[in-house]
């Protein structure tokens, strides 16, 4: 096997973690709490279905991947809270760390593409990360 597909199915492999990472809000049911996993997968439906309604055109290919990529930090992180002013102090430096170890997992190439799809979604300066925070909350 390659060091590149390696590479490439220890991350896989890593980002499983995020199935059990669970969110503080409930599923639309009410019977559980939501999993990161789900979370971003209702995103991605909805950057699909949804796109229509972006004040500005978007590079829906971008959207979806930033959309399924941008809580995987959450792994290293944990899930922050928004209504928690406290946790939110050293989110950022958290989510950094996080982004570091994860995304240097991957070979040089494909580390530093998701790693500037995360940070862009992180700034959310552009139409499609505008989009794409827009969905998250």
């Amino acid at each position: 096997m390659s060091s590149r597909l390696q590479q490439q199915i220890e991350f896989i492999m890593e980002i499983d973690k995020l199935k059990h990472i669970y969110r503080q809000n409930l599923v639309a049911d009410g019977s559980r709490r939501e999993n990161d996993v789900e979370h971003s997968w209702h995103l991605a439906v909805m950057a699909i279905l949804l796109q229509e309604y972006a004040s500005e055109p978007v590079d829906l290919t971008k959207v979806m991947k930033m959309v399924l990529l941008h809580d995987l930090v959450e792994i290293d992180a944990g899930d922050t809270f928004c209504y928690d002013p406290e946790a939110g102090l050293d989110k950022r430096e958290r989510e950094e760390k996080a982004a570091d170890r994860l995304y240097s997992l991957l070979p040089e190439d494909q580390g530093r593409e998701l790693r500037e799809l995360w940070e862009e979604f992180e700034a959310k300066a552009t139409p499609e990360a505008k989009f794409a925070a827009c969905l998250d909350r």
